[in-house]
């Protein structure tokens, strides 16, 4: 797999695309929930007909486009408040506050129960939620990145140590002492796309960048990496 990548500018906004050559007969152009653009061209195609085709169907990729920015922000501010809903592992699930004996929380029947000893305040149920969200993600990301390693593993790469903290525009990074960091508020997405995360940034034990030979390996670890990326760009953006 090869890739081109190039501007097309469409009355006063310029839109960025990236294109794949493919072993597949026809062209297709996607346009994702996070604003990329992707075209996938089979082997052989020249660039300037590529090209072309982008030009024809500029039209279509700014409307949809536009579109997905209507969305941008979909999650209000959270409240932390009685029937407000919460993601985990890809559910919607209600708060129900009550008062109690302890401070705690407890998944049940499409609810997070949050017990709290006094007042229940803003602050004090965004911290239990936050600390029972980083707790759940220990275990979660640590069952994913064993589904994920042995793809890894037979090629006798080094295993990586996991940490978990929040990012603000990242999900996941891969560091060059081989530390794997991954966003605490990935706990939100299905774990399908936790997957796709780890299998992601593993992939740069061997490409240490997004080149064409990164996105082969990807590709061929997990073929459907990308209906997993939009799915979580549309749960959690």
């Amino acid at each position: 797999m090869s890739l081109n990548s190039g501007i097309l500018t469409y009355g006063k906004k310029d839109i960025s695309y990236r294109v794949f050559y493919v072993d597949r007969k026809t062209l297709e152009i996607a346009v994702h929930p996070d604003g990329s653009v992707v075209i996938k061209a089979p082997l052989g195609t020249e660039y300037e007909e590529v090209r072309k085709i982008i030009v024809k169907r500029a039209r279509w990729i700014k409307r949809q486009l536009d579109y997905f920015a209507q969305f941008n922000p979909r999650t209000p501010q959270r409240q932390y408040i009685g029937g407000e809903t919460h993601l985990y592992l890809g559910r919607q699930y209600r708060l129900k506050i009550v008062t109690g004996d302890k401070d705690e929380i407890k998944l049940t029947k499409g609810y997070f129960r949050v017990t709290v000893k006094e007042n229940p305040a803003y602050e004090k149920v965004k911290k239990l939620l936050e600390d029972w969200y980083l707790e759940k993600a220990a275990d979660k990301f640590g069952e994913s990145f064993e589904r994920c390693w042995p793809h890894f593993g037979k090629h006798f790469l080094s295993k990586p140590r996991i940490r978990i903290r929040r990012m603000k525009k990242r999900w996941g990074s891969l560091s060059k002492n081989g530390t794997l960091t991954l966003n605490a508020d990935l706990i939100r997405a299905p774990k399908e796309c936790i997957d796709y995360v780890v299998t992601h940034e593993l992939c740069h034990l061997q490409y240490h960048d997004h080149s064409p030979a990164f996105y082969q390996l990807l590709e061929k670890i997990m073929p459907d990496w990308e209906k997993r990326k939009h799915k979580m760009e549309l749960a959690l953006v």
